[in-house]
């Protein structure tokens, strides 16, 4: 999977660093260490570096990973990257755009701006496209939202832009807080067992399957009768069988489930 970019000046000479590990906790990492793009594969993960400094100081600080660093021949990574990007339209009345290309949203969507660099959300991910399919169907006007492992919190501003009167996120990891913090007020670090019962009309949870599966009764607790709780983060092959008959949406192998409380 591709990762991340930072839109910026062009940059002549890039320094990349290969680590024989990914984990949410390294991702985050590199980007605290100013990484300008990282390329993830199964059990290996790339980060490019301005200079030779910043490659050889991740290297100095995870020993054990193996780190193998390659200085690259003069191009243009900034503009590699925007190519691979584009405007995209998600679901009836959202218009899911880079920064790079300026300008309003076709008639009768809004603009939602892609997260180039955060540690997590950009929009590009097939599970968050896919919420936000679901937040273009379920999301009213005066609506209440959560979002539990807000990361960016893309799908917390995605929700306010469709016309939710009260979008709070919540995520364990203070980095993406401090990023989400940045699109929307109501976020904190912690869990929904912070919060109260039956507050919300939408629960969103786009992490993982096991997590999901743990934090269900939470997710439901906060809830409102007839609220809508969207499961996301996870593959087909993972689909909770309690879930099977509820309906669901589908991308590239990865799936967002639609439940209903009573």
């Amino acid at each position: 999977m591709v990762g991340q970019g930072k839109a910026g000046a062009g940059v002549e000479r890039l320094v990349s660093i290969f680590l024989d590990s990914v984990s949410e906790e390294l991702i985050a990492d590199l980007w605290e260490r100013h990484t300008t793009g990282i390329v993830e594969e199964a059990s290996r993960l790339e980060a490019f570096f301005e200079t030779l400094e910043e490659a050889a100081a991740v290297a100095l600080a995870y020993p054990y990973l193996n780190p193998r660093i390659q200085v690259h021949a003069p191009r243009n990574y900034v503009r590699q990257f925007q190519e691979q990007w584009h405007a995209v339209a998600i679901g009836r009345r959202l218009w899911l755009a880079p920064p790079w290309e300026p300008g309003p949203a076709p008639e009768r969507r809004v603009r939602l701006d892609y997260q180039p660099g955060m540690a997590c959300g950009s929009g590009a991910h097939p599970c968050t496209q896919l919420c936000l399919e679901a937040l273009d169907d379920v999301v009213r006007p005066g609506c209440a939202v959560l979002d539990v492992g807000c990361g960016s919190g893309i799908l917390l501003l995605a929700a306010r832009l469709l016309g939710a009167r009260l979008v709070v996120g919540c995520d364990i990891e203070q980095a993406d807080v401090r990023i989400a913090a940045e699109q929307v007020a109501d976020v904190f670090t912690g869990s929904a067992s912070a919060l109260g019962d039956a507050l919300f009309d939408v629960v969103i949870a786009n992490i993982s399957a096991p997590v999901v599966r743990t934090i269900l009764p939470e997710l439901r607790r906060v809830a409102r009768p007839g609220a809508i709780v969207l499961l996301s983060g996870f593959e087909q092959s993972e689909l909770d069988p309690a879930w099977a008959t509820a309906p669901r949406r589908h991308k590239d192998g990865w799936v967002c489930v639609e439940l209903r409380e009573a």
